[in-house]
């Protein structure tokens, strides 16, 4: 086999959602920070496009690049490459990323609980894994301080009519309409509905609301729609069904780790969450993950909450990707048949 690039990856998917983790065949890109490195990524575009694009990708696909970290405390480094987007953080990447670090022996495993804290590019997110024979069972990651934007603002959305939303931040910036008053009960057989109709939706509001982090100019986007279930309470805690449309037009899998990070921060807000509760999201395959409130901040002068989420992760293989010198498309292709066009 001939080939002028080989780069190494560990599949896995975090509740569903596919998250793969590329240990070797990369330099580090340029930059002073894991934030400059990311941004670097994502205006070269030549990774993202090897790695996501098909034939060796597909729209369902995130990849992360491990990096040697640049902050003292950090014990690893990741880079996230969502299909469209090269964000400050997510959260089912960041717990398969531990899971990978772990089961396959990057850094040392320490049964039953082993702490590491790994740099995202949006900052350092503490880490807790509980592990059994050899396998980080499930991963609690303290993710990045998070805040609501807007509430009850009102969204005119063209076909649709004027729609009253939150807007929030969990590490990636969201969206969140009343899944129920759109019609959806969040069922596998409505996530192509919901992954046009989410796309729409953030699109409207980053024409009609924008946002902007207080301490991230960089960040000046809405990412993603949030459909959200209605919060019930059980014997267990909260629980509420979540599904989000990521861009170009596709429903995360899992119950998205940053969405449910930005709704405990919109429920902080109302007071309808506090310390004491924990709030499991149910994603539209029935996987979960688990989040609690484990303290309040202020971000650029706005209150804002410490949020944990906790969920699973597996490896489901190895890969070599390689680049034949003669094959003619280097950076792969995309079509519309399974890639949207972005909106």
């Amino acid at each position: 086999m001939r080939s002028t690039k080989t780069i190494h990856v560990i599949s896995a998917h975090a509740e569903g959602e596919v998250g793969d983790v590329i240990v070797g065949g990369v330099t580090p890109p340029p930059g002073d920070t894991i934030w400059e490195q990311s941004r670097w990524i994502a205006r070269d575009n030549t990774l993202r496009n090897f790695v996501l694009n098909e034939p060796r990708g597909g729209v369902f696909r995130h990849v992360n690049l491990l990096v040697p970290p640049k902050h003292p405390e950090a014990d690893a480094a990741f880079i996230i490459m969502e299909p469209e987007d090269t964000p400050p953080m997510s959260g089912s990447n960041s717990i398969c990323v531990s899971t990978v670090l772990l089961d396959s022996g990057i850094l040392p495993m320490r049964e039953p609980v082993t702490e590491i804290t790994l740099e995202a590019p949006g900052g350092l997110v503490r880490v807790r894994a509980e592990c059994r024979n050899g396998k980080a069972e499930r991963i609690f990651v303290r993710n990045l301080p998070s805040f609501a934007d807007r509430l009850d603002a009102r969204l005119e959305v063209e076909g649709l009519g004027t729609l009253t939303v939150d807007t929030a931040y969990g590490g990636d910036s969201f969206v969140i309409v009343d899944a129920a008053a759109m019609g959806f009960a969040l069922k596998p057989d409505e996530t192509l509905d919901i992954a046009r109709l989410g796309v729409r939706i953030t699109n409207a509001a980053n024409a009609a609301l924008g946002f902007n982090h207080p301490e991230n100019p960089d960040w000046k986007h809405f990412s993603f729609c949030l459909f959200a279930g209605a919060v019930e309470r059980t014997a267990e805690g909260l629980r509420a069904g979540a599904a989000v449309a990521i861009q170009p037009g596709k429903v995360d899998r899992s119950p998205t780790g940053t969405a449910l990070s930005a709704r405990m921060a919109v429920l902080h807000a109302r007071g309808q969450m506090g310390l004491e509760d924990r709030l499991t999201a149910v994603s539209v395959i029935g996987s979960t993950f688990t989040g609690r409130i484990v303290g309040t901040t202020t971000v650029g002068g706005r209150p804002a909450v410490l949020p944990e989420i906790s969920g699973r992760a597996w490896i489901t293989g190895t890969h070599q990707h390689m680049l034949d010198p003669d094959d003619p498309w280097p950076e792969g292709y995309r079509l519309a048949d399974t890639w949207p066009k972005k909106g």
